[in-house]
């Protein structure tokens, strides 16, 4: 009987060590994310870009204003997740709005594209992520329009890309 109760006992303290966990998980989640949308200059033009300048993208996979990125891919193109998003100068707020995701929690879209930052832009206005191609789809800014700002990659001259780029894998894999 005594060890019913010791098991019990553990299993209990487990459960709500695991509640809490979650519970602080969500609440940080909430916390850090800013669903505040603004223009930012940067060398591909005024593009959409977070509270702190960090250029936010359209990934070209996502349908119907669903996400389709997930796992891995949200690791490296974090959603910008907002209860509400609220407008910045230059941002038209009839053209922002909200997608749920598989968890529930609800992800910015602007013109129905839902918005992800990238990983390794480091520093408002940098556009490492412009143009790329992974995770089924290719990755790019985003104009006042809501539209994809399809420019070549640093090097490639300016001007709109007509022919295919080769990119490393920042990835590892």
């Amino acid at each position: 009987m005594k060890i019913r109760v010791a098991l019990a006992t553990v299993a209990a303290v487990a459960l709500a060590a695991a509640g809490v966990a979650a519970a602080a998980a969500v609440t940080h989640q909430g916390s850090a994310a800013s669903g505040t949308v603004n223009l930012h200059k940067t060398k591909l033009g005024k593009v959409l870009a977070g509270k702190t300048g960090k250029t936010l993208y359209l990934f070209m996979a996502d349908k119907n204003g669903k996400s389709a990125c997930y796992g891995k891919c949200a690791t490296n193109w974090p959603p910008l997740m907002a209860g509400k998003p609220t407008a910045g100068a230059g941002v038209k707020a009839a053209l922002l709005g909200t997608t749920k995701r598989k968890t529930g929690a609800k992800q910015v879209t602007y013109a129905g594209h839902p918005l992800y930052y990238f990983k390794l832009d480091k520093a408002a206005g940098q556009t490492n992520g412009e143009g790329l191609d992974f995770f089924g789809g290719k990755w790019y800014g985003v104009n006042a329009a809501g539209r994809a700002v399809k420019h070549a990659q640093a090097g490639g001259g300016g001007g709109t890309t007509t022919t295919p780029t080769t990119t490393t894998n920042p990835y590892g894999y």
